[in-house]
């Protein structure tokens, strides 16, 4: 782990018309780390990566790459600097093969003809380097796969361009036990890469089982962005539910302030997760 944070939001706020979503918000992620960000239904995780990720405009606060100061105005900006997200929907094409995703839109050419030898030669060098082995060919088609072969294909796509910071948005949702850990053990390698992993979950045993650090998000402000080792499971719940645990978490006021009404509601409509699940380990959503 370096000292200075890939990527850093510090003071975010956020709002949609009357309903502000996000208030003050900081946030860290460093590189070799696995970070969860948790939080309950309207806590504002998809707003605050959908912030990073330059989908939605920061109305006010701090937006650091690297240490530096960055203005990011659109997904392009972001994925410039190397930051990619890995959306629950996986955004693949069926119809076409794991090489032809991983490319789509960003083909590589030879004069006017596609080079598809250099595509197909580095898709399997990703995956291989990812240790990726439940992938029989990189020309099978999308349609083929199963739910966590497909999650791996999102993953690899995402970490193909040189990216610095890859945010996976509950990557084993509806995934069974045995996909579930193949996907959890991609997480844990795309870490030891030495990548700055954020990973959006609401599956407080895939949280523990993979995450260096845990922020917990309450109604739109950062309750406590903790390691992972310093934290109980009921800890970590209190801070979602109540935005404070003992003495870690929010003052007393701001958190009584925001759990009677004064929190953002998320109307912004996104989806925004799937609650609290403390003791389904295949990681699907409840």
């Amino acid at each position: 782990m370096t000292a200075t944070p890939t990527l850093e939001l510090r003071g975010i706020d956020k709002s949609f018309g009357p309903v502000q979503v996000l208030r003050h918000v900081d946030f860290t992620a460093n590189a070799g780390e696995v970070t969860a960000l948790v939080g309950d239904n309207g806590a504002g995780k998809s707003t605050l990566v959908k912030c990073a990720g330059g989908i939605y405009p920061i109305d006010s606060g701090e937006y650091y790459f690297d240490g530096k100061p960055v203005t990011v105005h659109s997904p392009r900006d972001a994925s410039a600097l190397g930051v990619e997200i890995v959306y629950q929907d996986l955004a693949l094409c069926e119809n076409l093969d794991i090489v032809q995703n991983m490319f789509l839109g960003r083909e590589r050419t030879r004069g006017i003809v596609l080079d598809e030898p250099t595509m197909e030669k580095l898709a399997g060098q990703t995956l291989d380097r990812l240790s990726v082995r439940t992938v029989k060919s990189v020309r099978q088609q999308v349609s083929s796969l199963s739910g966590g072969q497909r999650q791996t294909v999102a993953i690899a796509k995402a970490v193909l361009w040189n990216s610095k910071v890859v945010i996976l948005d509950e990557p084993t949702a509806a995934l069974g036990v045995a996909q579930t850990a193949q996907v959890l053990e991609l997480v844990r390698q795309l870490a030891d890469n030495g990548l700055a992993v954020v990973l959006i979950s609401h599956n407080m045993n895939d949280v523990f089982a993979v995450a260096d650090q845990i922020a917990c998000l309450y109604l739109g402000r950062m309750a406590a962005q903790v390691k992972a080792s310093d934290v109980t499971y009921s800890q970590v719940v209190e801070l979602i539910t109540a935005g404070r645990s003992g003495d870690l978490g929010l003052p007393p006021a701001t958190a009584a302030a925001a759990g009677n009404g004064n929190g953002n509601g998320n109307g912004n409509g996104s989806h925004d997760g799937g609650g609290v699940d403390l003791g389904d380990t295949n990681g699907a959503q409840q």
